[in-house]
């Protein structure tokens, strides 16, 4: 028993920080960021193999997109139970506990020849994507002085799209020359990296540098079931939209309305007993808080819903093999990662809420130039369009948490940055579904359909017709983010 806490001892915040100094809490991002990369790679590479697997597995586009759609939903619910999991457990043991989840997920993933099994996979890696996701936020938030912080996201954010931006070129590659399994592998190195980095590095504490508690409060289950009733709700009555009769789609969708209801009244009344709600309410009082979540929730549902739509509109829309979708996106996706690296610092001098306008404003004009392509168009122009989404991106990344959760107090942190990294869960999860749907209807509408082997212009109307709808959305966001204008000093962070 002494030795399990000379060990626990030995791993706080307080001794790696002895033992490092101050370069620690960068050693502690960089660890954590691997992981994190190796969560959003598995999040997005598998879009590219999807119409391979579709054909082995004869799948429907519908029944195909929930190898996506089944990853969003596990990972953006498994995202509220980052605070408890950190409390109960310690950053240590939940951060390895989520790598080893992860890293079975793809595994088990590559090695089935069944469509169900690989489903399972997907959701086991999503739940371990959606625990991990938040934690970076967290660190930079506590850990890093507030002149540091956008140069501290910056840093994360430029590692962590790096992986996603070189995925889709190696996976693109790796799917032409040894098929779609091959993509599930691509965890496993950043999966072992990040054992060896979270047992050097991650202590063994909680958020605030407490020793973690296995007696605290339980995990609030009857709200998860609500959370979960309700994404999945939503997200069937967005199909049943479109393969189903009225009343199959409305019944679905008014279930999820009452499944938020029944959430949002089943924490208030939590909290007003004093136990430990799943997602703080209180959050939304802040106003910076709540225009931020706005703004995540359409970003979630234009970057996701756009990151399944890509390659799709490549591949289905102009023909083009998985290799050269990987190659076309490859550019864009090193902009952003220097993009992100770029704004950190501008993060620490100028204001974010100007910051996460401008971003959303040129993702915004980048859906709408889409609609120039046509299937006589130089490639290049399509490579233009994108980077040009990506650089908007790039503004919006290290900006919007800082801008979102600054005002808060530290003690907030753990439940700001699990409710706001939901919120862009769920709309990238709807996102995902609205892509699918939105342009299969078009799709129809035009008298097309993904049963043609032939493209033609009426596909690419709709297509074009898809991505407009992202750029309304993106006008929305616009007007949410002008609104995260601060009006408070800034609060000083600690480490922890």
């Amino acid at each position: 028993m002494s030795s399990v806490t000379s060990s626990t001892a030995s791993s706080s915040v307080e001794a790696l920080r002895a033992r490092y100094g101050e370069r620690y809490r960068w050693l502690l991002l960089i660890s954590v960021m691997i992981g994190t990369m190796a969560s959003i790679m598995s999040s997005t590479i598998v879009n590219v193999a999807i119409p391979d697997m579709s054909h082995h597995f004869s799948l429907g586009q519908s029944r195909a997109q929930w190898v996506t759609s089944g990853f969003m939903v596990a990972m953006t619910v498994s995202m509220l139970t980052t605070p408890w999991l950190l409390g109960r457990f310690g950053y240590r043991r939940t951060y390895v506990g989520c790598m080893w989840l992860l890293l079975g997920g793809g595994v088990l993933g590559g090695l089935t020849n069944h469509y169900g099994i690989v489903l399972f996979a997907r959701v086991a890696e999503g739940l371990a994507a959606g625990v991990v996701q938040p934690i970076p936020a967290i660190i930079i938030l506590r850990a890093f002085q507030p002149h540091e912080q956008g140069r501290a996201s910056g840093l994360f954010g430029m590692g962590v799209v790096l992986a996603p931006a070189i995925g889709p070129s190696i996976g693109g590659v790796l799917v032409d020359l040894f098929g779609w399994r091959s993509i599930f592998f691509m965890v496993v190195p950043f999966c072992l990296a990040s054992f060896w980095l979270a047992y050097k590095f991650v202590p063994t504490t909680t958020p605030g540098g407490t020793a973690a508690n296995r007696d605290g409060a339980g995990l609030d289950w009857r709200g998860m079931l609500l959370a979960t009733a309700g994404t999945l709700c939503l997200l069937n009555g967005m199909v049943a939209l479109r393969d189903s009769g009225g009343w199959t789609a409305g019944l679905l969708l008014a279930g999820a309305v009452c499944a938020v209801v029944g959430f949002i009244a089943w924490q208030r009344r939590l909290a007003a007993l004093g136990g430990t709600a799943l997602m703080n309410l209180h959050l939304f009082s802040y106003r910076q808080f709540s225009m931020g979540s706005i703004v995540a929730v359409i970003y979630g549902t234009a970057l996701f819903g756009s990151t399944y739509l890509l390659p799709v509109y490549m591949q289905v829309g102009l023909h083009l093999s998985a290799s050269y979708v990987g190659t076309t996106l490859l550019p864009a996706g090193i902009v952003l990662a220097f993009t992100i690296a770029g704004v950190g610092r501008l993060a620490d001098r100028h204001p974010t809420y100007l910051l996460v306008s401008i971003g959303v404003a040129l993702l915004a004009l980048s859906f709408a130039l889409m609609a120039t392509v046509t299937l006589t168009s130089a490639a290049w122009w399509l490579v233009v369009w994108v980077t040009l989404g990506r650089i908007g991106l790039g503004f919006i990344l290290p900006s919007l948490n800082l801008g979102a959760m600054r005002p808060l107090d530290k003690a907030l942190i753990p439940q700001a940055s699990s409710t706001i990294n939901f919120l862009r869960m769920l709309g990238g999860a709807s996102g995902v579904s609205l892509c699918g749907i939105v342009l299969e209807w078009r799709l129809a509408a035009h008298g097309d359909s993904f049963a043609n082997p032939v493209t033609s212009p009426e596909r690419l109307a709709a297509f074009n017709e898809t991505f407009m709808l992202l750029a309304g959305l993106c006008v929305v966001a616009l007007v949410a983010a002008l609104q995260l204008r601060e009006t408070a000093p800034v609060a000083k962070s600690s480490t922890g």
